[in-house]
């Protein structure tokens, strides 16, 4: 289907401001795509995301500076999100022993189950693999990073 149809707009300028229009509107129905499959565990995209960076850290602790260095979305309130995971019993929080100023950030056993929950019920590439093959999903991945330079 066409982008301009589908955002109910009129013809694009150039074939630039197309692509342009055409990622960010791929952007927001992934992200939909994800938010929707993510409902019936209680968690956000965000939260799935930094709860992964500290599963990935394990065993030892994160810091809120480390995740805000790999997590995918720059905009996100990471020090929010991790109050939410500890509320939520999916991380805890310690002072460094080293550093006083520092915390220390560590997934907890329920954020572990939860993750092991989520990644045997849901394979995220469904949500793309019907509508592109292996070779098509590997150049969009090429051509994207082209265009970030």
């Amino acid at each position: 289907m066409l982008v301009e149809k589908e955002t109910k707009t009129s013809k694009c300028d150039n074939i630039f401001q197309k692509t342009l229009i055409n990622i960010t509107h791929t952007f927001h129905w992934s992200s939909q795509q994800v938010k929707d499959t993510l409902l019936p565990f209680d968690i956000t995209q965000q939260q799935y995301n930094v709860l992964k960076i500290i599963r990935n850290q394990y065993p030892s602790p994160s810091t809120i500076g480390l995740i805000q260095a790999k997590i995918v979305d720059k905009m996100s309130d990471t020090s929010r999100i991790v109050d939410r995971l500890i509320q939520k019993g999916y991380v805890k929080k310690t002072i460094n022993k080293y550093d006083k100023r520092a915390v220390d950030i560590i997934i907890s056993d329920d954020g572990l189950s939860l993750l092991k929950e989520i990644n045997k019920k849901i394979d995220f590439s469904t949500l793309i693999a019907p509508n592109l093959t292996t070779e098509e999903a590997e150049r969009l991945n090429l051509l994207l990073e082209k265009m970030r330079g």
